[in-house]
């Protein structure tokens, strides 16, 4: 007989954030929009299913969540976004990287 965490449920289905397919939670990720999926005290968990897990950059990515939110994601048409996170990211690029 083979036992599982408390926590998972074979029989439970997430939905994928990136192309909205329900899939079942063990053919899912977890991710945490923060980036520390390991510390799990009071967190709700996002899921990515496999195919679309394997197509994220998985590079770090410190700040980028408060940068998308600073630029204004989801809440303002994508040219104001765009011209926001460009200037955003061009404060915070060493000053070797920044362009005029």
């Amino acid at each position: 007989m083979s036992y599982r965490n408390a926590w998972h449920r074979e029989d439970s289905t997430v939905v994928c954030l990136a192309c909205g397919e329900a899939v079942s939670r063990d053919d899912a990720r977890e991710y945490d929009k923060h980036g520390d999926r390991w510390d799990r005290e009071e967190k709700e968990f996002e899921y990515l299913c496999k195919p679309c897990y394997r197509e994220c950059s998985h590079s770090p990515r410190r700040g980028l969540e408060d940068r998308l939110v600073e630029a204004g994601a989801g809440t303002v048409d994508r040219a104001t976004f765009l011209r926001r996170y460009c200037a955003l990211s061009k404060e915070d690029a060493p000053p070797e990287n920044r362009r005029g």
